[in-house]
């Protein structure tokens, strides 16, 4: 089985990237689902579909093509099937405030629920073994970033806050029902978050798992676009999730005698080396750019063919974790993958919250997390063909370690 996230900022195509690999990998024979995590959905217009089919189909895994299937999830109904007694209590809560009813309601979907519904249907079609290759279309950096961090979050709710919440709602119920105006939430709010987090366990391996789970980053070449995919690649990272290549969409062709086409291609070349020192060792895959939208089946295997030709989509193109971000014996770390690189070749530098360093004539940025950004990089040394930087703590090794400029 075989998962891949197709991540990145609004716009750059992750779309007609993650129908477009759907559809080479469903033509091999393997049984293929793609969801779209975006709640403004846009993956049954890549395939062309008719909008009334998916009205009706709302929420459900709806048959392309064969081996091949798409689901656009619908939040009403997921909240409907998992989030019952939780909803019901929040939408009372609002209306209790003065809140109007409908508006309580809505107001009462509250930022995750979306997320947790999609790796609930992840978690349940790998149990059961209903497909060979899930294509996650994600949304926008920010909300991907929430959907892979909620498992850990909610663990942590479970573990640490969950019982004694209970616990004591139980006990002051008796109490507020007499004095408070304010409802406490009912045992069957606690039974509902219970029976989520259950349906939930072991999807966080899963994602953490580089057999089972890639990500692809989907990005342009303009700056802006760079920088968001450089700094989603960080965060991919620091939640230990294998990024193991980037898409670089809507590359314009040689050849061109316009001259505004012309300052395009002078653009793109420019940032291709900019991508190229940014995602360095990272595989980079181009698809070009076409002047008609790439809408229907047809046209999603031309992409997908121009993008993996005969090759796998689902083999991983890079095994490695190129950058991992690590906390041991009170130092923050992180560990870059740097091959056949000698220690007298480093030259590291930080600025804010980049992290700058240049091995060669290779100069590579790197967004730091936030706890990194107040911290100061003290020493660098040599792991086998990886390079880790200390960035603090009192108990971390000296042996084989240089102090940095």
């Amino acid at each position: 089985m075989r998962m891949l996230l197709f991540a990145g900022k609004g716009g750059v195509g992750k779309t007609s990237v993650a129908a477009a690999t759907g559809v080479v990998t469903a033509r091999s024979g393997r049984r293929t689902v793609i969801m779209s995590l975006d709640p403004a959905h846009s993956l049954s217009d890549a395939f062309d579909l008719d909008r009334s089919l998916m009205d009706t189909q709302s929420g459900r895994i709806v048959p392309v093509a064969e081996n091949l299937w798409i689901q656009e999830l619908d939040v009403h109904e997921e909240i409907s099937k998992h989030w019952g007694e939780v909803h019901k209590y929040i939408s009372l809560l609002l209306n209790t405030s003065g809140i109007d009813e409908i508006l309580a309601e809505e107001l009462a979907i509250l930022p995750g629920m979306e997320e947790i519904a999609a790796l609930l249907y992840v978690n349940q079609y790998v149990r059961e073994k209903s497909f060979d290759v899930i294509l996650l279309d994600c949304a926008p950096t920010a909300e991907s970033v929430r959907f892979i961090s909620l498992p850990k979050t909610l663990e942590w709710y479970m573990r640490k806050v969950f019982r004694l919440e209970r616990q004591l709602i139980r006990a002051m119920r008796p109490l507020a029902r007499k004095w408070a105006e304010i409802p406490l939430p009912e045992d069957d709010y606690f039974v509902a978050i219970e029976r989520l987090f259950e349906k939930l366990k072991g999807v966080d391996a899963l994602l953490m798992d580089p057999d089972i789970t890639s990500v692809r980053l989907v990005t342009n070449l303009e700056k802006m676009v760079l920088r968001e995919t450089q700094r989603a690649f960080m965060y991919f990272s620091l939640h230990q999730l294998s990024v193991d290549g980037v898409v670089i969409n809507r590359v314009f062709s040689e050849g061109a005698r316009d001259d505004f086409l012309l300052d395009w291609q002078r653009s793109q070349k420019e940032y291709l080396k900019l991508a190229e020192e940014f995602f360095h060792p990272l595989p980079i895959v181009q698809a070009p750019f076409y002047r008609a939208e790439i809408l229907g089946y047809e046209r999603l295997l031309e992409l997908g063919m121009e993008l993996y030709g005969e090759g796998d989509p689902t083999r991983s193109f890079s095994s490695r974790r190129p950058i991992e971000f690590l906390h041991e014996n009170g130092s923050h770390m992180v560990r870059v993958h740097l091959p056949f690189v000698q220690k007298t070749e480093v030259e590291l530098t930080k600025v804010g919250e980049e992290l700058i360093f240049k091995v060669g004539g290779v100069k590579r940025s790197l967004v730091l997390p936030r706890t990194y950004v107040p911290l100061h990089p003290r020493r660098a040394r040599l792991e086998g063909d990886h390079l880790v930087i200390t960035f603090g703590g009192d108990n971390e090794r000296q042996h084989d370690e240089r102090p940095l400029a």
